[in-house]
């Protein structure tokens, strides 16, 4: 897969891709729209950053590259790449309970903070691509 030359990108009527971990130096795209909405991301080689109408999305420690980004209001699934292991954050809803699934293998549940945050850890190597899946529980 490797870095998204274009920093974000439409996949289908769905689904965004972004993310560039090869970058050296931080690169931003803003006022990028889809499906109504305007996203801004942040990205290089220590972090990358999704906005959604200046509204914090995705956050990884160091930078990856994110492909098929799709999210509901019940769940967000992507595939992610990296040079090394990342901490993702995500915002979601308030003091919900989540199950994270990592490449098809349920990784356990995770219950967002007062703001709506998840934070959890994938182990990543160069070349690979890992599938995330975060699904809200009843």
């Amino acid at each position: 897969m490797a870095a998204i030359k274009e920093l974000i990108r439409k996949e289908n009527e769905n689904a965004l891709s972004f993310g560039d971990y090869t970058l050296p130096e931080k690169k931003k795209l803003s006022d990028f729209e889809f499906k109504g909405d305007l996203y801004k991301v942040k990205t290089f080689q220590e972090i990358t950053k999704l906005e959604k109408n200046e509204m914090f999305v995705y956050e990884s420690v160091p930078g990856t590259a994110v492909t098929n980004f799709v999210a509901s209001e019940e769940s967000v699934a992507f595939c992610v790449e990296g040079l090394q292991d990342a901490e993702i954050t995500l915002e979601l809803e308030p003091e919900m309970n989540y199950e994270l699934i990592k490449d098809d293998v349920s990784s356990g549940d995770l219950k967002s903070n007062l703001g709506g945050k998840i934070t959890f850890s994938i182990s990543l190597a160069e070349g690979e691509n890992h599938q995330v899946k975060v699904i809200k529980k009843a």
